[in-house]
């Protein structure tokens, strides 16, 4: 049994009874009070024959949460006992509803034969479920992980390191980092474990959503950790996992470890080694980031559209999963993501030949109709190792494994291309694997072993011979009951069977007076007498006899199949990675195909060169989108982005950020041509909400944010920013965007993009040559203002924020009011409390304003003059022609 204190909720006092003494309870509730005080706060879930049943508060908590009926079960001690029940067979998806909800269960079987005890038959608490130690398929989110995590922080104040582990119990992965106690957040953010596991003494003040548990310190002390991970891992040291300069992963790692097979009350066979994140490895998002660019939850919080939802056609949940572990974690280097990439290239490039049985069929799509056959491989090998697996899973496992030959010929043609040559070298498998399913597990299994007809006819001639004498009744019960009717003269009399009398003879009441002496009565009914002979019960004996036996068999069978694949856990966890990765990589071919994406050229400096490059996500959900270049290097590190609002600045921005992202994580990218540097960073300030429970207004978490960027930017980082400084009045406003892009490009260098409103801004690059201005083009027309969403070089002439205010709905007296009052501010030429957003900082100076002024309509007319000279009327087409009249309309002052 679980030690204790290992267990969640093990340190607590017991669940309070009806007395602090057992002996006035009843046997069972004896056993059951001591079950419940090893289980802590956790609901119980105590096994009574066909029902899971809770009793006390349990019952009137498990009665609220999943509303039970709230029922009385006689009395103990003299009390009343509360009680609520869940069948058996429904269990998973009240554990579902529960784990939801935040809370933990342990489940409680029965372990002892009922006809042998004397006495409550014997009951142990044999798995504790709780939100982070989810294996149950029911249980589980399809495509995405559900990670258990441990947090350590070690060291003196200001040498202190936090260690993190985290564990996916449902595939086996095991991984650890470390980071500054600050980065925390940022970590767990980019983890997203469903649980998390801290010392008692910790005080961890972390914005966590998901559920906490808290265990005894020493389970994080460093020698007992190691010994814990030594002693799981069979090994005398811990160096070959490289994480012997970590040792506050290591603390984290043992008592993750520990907690974890404490809650399988088994050791993880399927945990077989550590991975280690080293900070360099890959591109470092933050939670804005990543809400921001939308990568698997929009920003609304919905699933979809996203960047995973977009590329999400994987053909397994295993493919599913890889592929959004891949977009939360772009890689840094380049030669991992140029073999993805490589990868890609050939499963595009690679076509079937004609003659084959596959026909003109493109590699492609021969190899995703291949993978399509295949289940959760992942999930079931670690299932495979905490022998929870169901008969059916393992039916699956047997027709994937007799897939895979053909699904491995698929990829030989293609292993000159290194990572699916790798690849393909985990896809043989040893033939004993499928072998032994396909002799022992029957075609079509039943749910469950407990039903019977899991094992396959032929595995085991003393099954078969049970199997036979259970079912062999038809021939025998014909002829008793020719017999019969032949010795009593009763010729409707029948001999049938139920579930709940057994075998039995009925005659109808009018014939009852023929019925021999030997029979003897079982029921009576209204209209008939049923009756059992001598001869009957002895045969009912044999069979019934028989199908116990013949189910007793069958489950023993069942764990020595379970024994002999254990040792095929690891073979076939290699497997489903290599599966998993095939699948996300020829999603992701597919997705460049269907929609023109190209290969990103990978170089070592910090740069981003993109042609034509569009929003993967937007274009999908428009008629027409407007594809756009940008360029950033050492010599042009910043954008100033200018233009209306609803023009498209943050749409271009975010398509820069996710081209980046993709290009780093090995896929093709939406555009013409892209060249892709390398990153170390994402950051992103794109709009923001005020954080009203914190006390923080939208300008505070504006310039939180701006800070963070600030601190931790470097030459190697993209940056987004948008419209900082707007949150407060224009002076105030326009001097900290102004003083936060000037950093960003004299001490940061990072590559900027950055949109504002303040026109002000636009006269930086004649300062700082690193800078440059851009601007979304724009043009009015007699039905308004006219989005053109394309991005060209120079600032923004105008800020179009009363024709945009036209647009959302804003009443026509109120545009005329305020076109009146712009045009009486423009007169005025005075400065005001808040400027317009693209009007000329004003001087109280007449002299200089007309001076201005007539250098302002001076250049009007070059740029006018230079615009005519380019323009070929006879080559136009009619809206070429009307986008020159818009630029020409723009040119006068």
């Amino acid at each position: 049994m679980p030690r204790p204190d290992t267990i969640p909720g093990m340190n607590s006092a017991p669940q309070k009874s009806p007395t602090d003494s057992l002996a006035g309870h009843t046997p069972m509730m004896q056993q059951y009070l001591r079950l419940k005080a090893e289980a802590g706060p956790l609901l119980l879930f105590y096994r009574m024959g066909d029902f899971y049943e809770m009793f006390y508060e349990d019952a009137e908590r498990g009665a609220r949460l999943l509303g039970l009926t709230l029922t009385k079960r006689g009395a103990s001690n003299g009390t009343p006992i509360p009680m609520a029940g869940i069948p058996v067979h429904a269990m998973e998806q009240y554990l579902a509803r529960l784990v939801a909800q935040g809370e933990s269960v342990a489940i409680c079987e029965q372990i002892g034969d009922p006809a042998a005890s004397k006495g409550p038959v014997e009951r142990r608490i044999v798995r504790i479920v709780t939100p982070g130690t989810l294996t149950d398929e029911a249980l589980l989110p399809a495509k995405a992980d559900r990670a258990l995590a441990a947090v350590c922080i070690s060291g003196k104040a200001r040498n202190q390191r936090a260690g993190l582990a985290w564990l996916n119990l449902a595939s086996g992965e095991f991984r650890v980092t470390e980071c500054a106690p600050a980065q925390i957040e940022s970590e767990l953010h980019r983890i997203a474990p469903a649980e998390l596991v801290y010392a008692e003494s910790a005080e961890l003040p972390l914005a966590f959503d998901g559920a906490r548990t808290r265990v005894p310190d020493w389970h994080f002390e460093s020698d007992g950790a190691r010994a814990h991970l030594l002693a799981h891992f069979k090994t005398d040291t811990l160096s070959g996992f490289d994480v012997d300069d970590m040792p506050a992963a290591i603390c984290a790692a043992g008592a993750l470890l520990r907690y974890a097979a404490r809650t399988q009350s088994q050791a993880l066979a399927h945990v077989q080694s550590i991975a280690v994140d080293r900070p360099g490895q890959y591109v470092l998002m933050d939670p804005v980031t990543r809400r921001n660019l939308e990568l698997t939850q929009t920003l609304s919080g919905e699933d979809s559209p996203t960047l995973f939802s977009l590329l999400d056609s994987c053909q397994t949940p295993m493919g599913s999963r890889l592929l959004r572990r891949w977009l939360h974690h772009p890689l840094r280097d380049n030669a991992p993501a140029q073999a993805r990439q490589q990868a890609i290239a050939a499963l595009l490039a690679g076509r079937m030949d004609v003659e084959q049985t596959f026909g003109a069929a493109g590699l492609l799509e021969t190899l995703r109709d291949a993978l399509d056959a295949f289940p959760d491989v992942e999930r079931i090998a670690s299932r495979l190792a905490l022998r929870s697996v169901r008969p059916r899973e393992l039916a699956s496992l047997r027709d994937a494994l007799s897939a895979l030959p053909a699904l491995r010929e698929l990829i030989v043609p293609l292993e000159n291309t290194p990572r699916l040559a790798q690849l393909a070298a985990h896809l043989s498998l040893d033939p004993a694997i499928g072998d032994l399913l396909s002799r022992a597990i029957a075609q079509e299994p039943a749910v469950a072993i407990r039903d019977g007809g899991v094992i396959a006819t032929g595995f085991d001639a003393e099954l078969d011979e049970l199997r036979a004498l259970a079912a062999d009744g038809g021939d025998f019960l014909l002829q008793l009951e020719a017999r019969e009717r032949e010795r009593t003269g009763i010729n409707n009399l029948r001999v049938e069977f139920n579930r709940v009398h057994g075998f039995y003879i009925e005659v109808t009441k009018g014939q009852t007076d023929k019925v021999p002496d030997d029979y003897r009565r079982r029921q009576t009914l209204k209209n008939a007498e049923r009756y059992i002979t001598p001869e009957l019960k002895s045969w009912e004996d044999k069979v019934l006899s028989a199908q116990d036996r013949s189910l007793a068999r069958e489950k023993w069978l069942y764990e020595q199949v379970l024994d002999a694949l254990a040792a095929f856990v690891r073979p076939l966890s290699e497997c489903a990675v290599s599966l998993a990765e095939l699948d996300t990589l020829a999603a992701l071919a597919e997705h460049a195909r269907r929609h023109g994406w190209v290969a990103p050229e990978l170089t070592e400096q910090a740069d981003i060169s993109i042609e034509a490059g569009r929003h993967p996500v937007v274009e999908r959900t428009i008629e027409r989108f407007t594809p756009n270049n940008c360029s950033l290097d050492a010599t042009r590190r910043m954008l100033l982005i200018t233009g209306p609002n609803m023009g498209g600045k943050s749409t271009y921005m975010r398509q820069i950020a996710l081209i980046a992202l993709l290009a780093r994580t090995g896929s093709f990218v939406p555009a013409q041509r892209a060249t892709i540097g390398k990153l170390d960073r994402i950051f992103t300030r794109i709009g923001a909400a005020d954080d009203l429970a914190g006390g923080r207004s939208t300008f505070m978490m504006e310039m939180t944010e701006a800070a963070a960027i600030l601190a931790a930017s470097t030459p190697h980082s993209l940056v987004l920013m948008d419209e900082i400084g707007r949150g407060t009045s224009t002076y105030d406003g326009l001097a900290l965007a102004w003083a936060i892009a000037l950093r960003l490009i004299t001490h940061n260098q990072a590559l900027t993009l950055f949109a504002t409103h303040y026109f002000e801004l636009t006269r930086l690059p004649a300062e700082q040559p690193t800078a440059a201005n851009v601007h979304l083009a724009a043009a009015e027309s007699a039905g308004g203002i006219v989005f053109l969403h394309e991005v060209r070089e120079g600032p923004a002439s105008r800020s179009y924020g009363i024709q945009v205010a036209q647009r959302a709905g804003i009443p026509a007296a109120v545009i005329r009011h305020a076109s009146r009052e712009l045009e009486r501010l423009e007169a005025q030429g005075a400065p005001t409390p808040q400027l317009g957003l693209f009007a000329a900082a004003l001087d109280a100076d007449a002299q200089a304003n007309a001076a201005s002024d007539r250098s302002e309509q001076s250049a009007a007319l070059d740029t006018l003059r230079d615009e005519l000279a380019h323009i070929d009327p006879d080559s136009l087409t009619p809206r070429e022609a009307l986008e020159a009249l818009y630029r020409l309309k723009a040119c006068l002052p």
